[in-house]
């Protein structure tokens, strides 16, 4: 395997998971993209950055997106070369977007456009190795392939099918507090034992989010309940929880996005949803709401 093409660029979407009660399952991808692009190089790795994470993230190997972008070369067998990387990012991070999954899926793209035989780094080869960097592909897998998509693990390997005209019933608003919450402290307050009853719960709503989501819109407010992580994630991030809650009791099918601590509501109007927000929160200033479509197109490496 040889290096082909020596400049390769990339858009790759934040991404919400979970949607309530399809844990570690369920996840769509908005049409809120980073731009990436590098270029390979014989001297050390430059990165710039604009946008979210400019000046605060690693400038150089530690940087993810290069981390996977190597890890990509080493897997296909190519050799590693020195690069010049750009980033324009637009995923907020720490706000349970999918900001990492993004990151690790580029640079795994990125390597794809570089090498002289692309099927070495198949979509297949993508989900695997951004799974072992995220720990699970609920992320990962619609960053890779744009839509709504349900993923899952057989062993430690990663599998994902799209779910069918799912964008029909949706029209996703995020609404975006200025806090952040790390993936890792939000997990950290999950218990490790749930009752019989609550799994059995949350097995129903998420056989019925998938049929909601493919062919039933009007049942969307009640296949989002969930009972495992949502409310047991409160302590970190009380003012999203309870402001999920308001919204659920207007009927809106309001979910916590990710690890959060941002609020997506499936399918409604940002004029519906701002009065509300106004009402229930602090510090309204702090909150950014913003109607973002549903991005439906898989991510691909650009030559050139």
């Amino acid at each position: 395997m040889r290096i082909q093409n020596t400049t390769v660029s990339v858009q790759v979407p934040a991404t919400s998971a979970n949607l309530g009660p399809g844990f570690d399952a369920l996840g769509l991808a908005l049409d809120l993209c980073d731009v990436l692009s590098v270029e390979a190089t014989t001297g050390a790795v430059e990165i710039e950055v604009e946008g979210e994470g400019s000046g605060d993230l690693p400038d150089g190997e530690d940087h993810l997106v290069v981390r996977a972008l190597r890890r990509g070369l080493d897997y296909a067998g190519a050799p590693q070369t020195g690069l010049r990387l750009r980033a324009h990012n637009r995923i907020p991070h720490g706000r349970g977007l999918g900001s990492s999954a993004a990151a690790t899926v580029a640079g795994l793209l990125l390597a794809r456009g570089m090498i002289s035989d692309p099927e070495a780094l198949d979509d297949d080869a993508v989900l695997q190795l951004a799974t072992e960097f995220e720990g699970h592909p609920d992320n990962a897998a619609p960053a890779l392939r744009g839509g709504v998509v349900l993923s899952w693990m057989e062993g430690e390997r990663a599998h994902a099918v799209p779910l069918a005209h799912a964008e029909r019933a949706l029209r996703p608003v995020v609404l975006l507090p200025g806090a952040t919450l790390s993936t890792h402290q939000a997990r950290g307050l999950l218990p490790e034992q749930v009752p019989h009853a609550d799994a059995v719960h949350n097995a129903s709503r998420a056989a019925l989010l998938v049929h909601a989501l493919a062919s039933a819109p009007e049942l969307l407010l009640q296949a989002t309940e969930d009972r495992l992580h949502q409310e047991q994630r409160a302590p970190g991030m009380p003012e999203s929880v309870e402001l999920m809650r308001v919204l659920r009791q207007e009927g809106h099918a309001a979910v916590i996005s990710g690890a959060g601590p941002s609020v997506l509501v499936l399918s409604g109007r940002r004029g519906d949803l701002a009065p509300l927000v106004r009402r229930f929160v602090a510090d309204p200033r702090s909150w950014r709401i913003a109607e973002v479509p549903l991005r439906e197109v898989p991510s691909t490496p650009v030559v050139g």
